[in-house]
């Protein structure tokens, strides 16, 4: 299992500019939660430990809610930028999907104690509900478009098979993040099922047209 970093929390850097010191405040942030628990973050513990007031806090974050639910946009957006630039270097469909897996995974096993963390508070889930099926929904009309072009298969088929196999997928991510199984047993496994499961739906959907 990943363990949490440890040592001294260091202040918040001084003359920054407002977008640094935000992302000093999220850096901090996620540290005391791996080293504390989310479930000992407050506004008043990281002022202290930032060594600023709470006022400074609040003039960039609403309350602690809020500032969760950005960290954990951010860890998001992070996976999101980096996977579209693997998928842009991706020409085959095999490709795509072994490179998106192995950064989802390397992603869990780095940052999966945080993201889990953060997905455990029922206000920060509810805070990024919207932004969370926006995404999914994009992510599985990006990998339903690739699946009918690849292996013909409708909508019919492609949308819940999609569905279906990430979910495959984030499982595996949380076993990578709990210590459970290795990236790279992790992603034999994923890609295997996954390009398994579609050639074995064309095959049959090609057997009944």
């Amino acid at each position: 299992m990943n363990e949490a970093p440890t040592g001294i929390l260091k202040p918040l850097r001084r003359r920054l500019s407002p977008q640094e010191r935000r992302g000093d405040i999220l850096d901090l942030a996620a540290q005391t939660i791996l080293n504390d628990g989310q479930s000992a973050f407050s506004m008043g513990a990281l002022a202290r430990l930032a060594g600023v007031s709470k006022s400074l806090l609040y003039s960039y974050f609403s309350g602690r809610d809020d500032l969760l639910a950005a960290l954990l946009r951010r860890e998001q957006d992070d996976l999101r930028d980096r996977g579209m630039a693997q998928a842009m270097q991706s020409e085959r469909f095999e490709d795509l999907i072994a490179r998106t897996t192995r950064l989802y995974l390397e992603q869990s096993r780095d940052r999966g104690a945080l993201i889990e963390a953060l997905l455990s508070d029922p206000s920060v889930v509810r805070l990024m509900a919207q932004d969370n099926a926006r995404e999914r929904a994009r992510t599985i009309r990006y990998f339903v478009d690739k699946v009918r072009q690849t292996f013909g298969l409708d909508d019919g088929l492609a949308k819940p098979a999609v569905d279906m196999l990430m979910a495959l997928t984030g499982q595996a991510g949380r076993r990578v993040a709990r210590g459970q199984i290795s990236v790279d047993e992790a992603e034999v496994m994923v890609c295997t099922l996954i390009l398994g499961a579609l050639k074995a739906l064309a095959e049959k959907a090609k057997a009944s047209a």
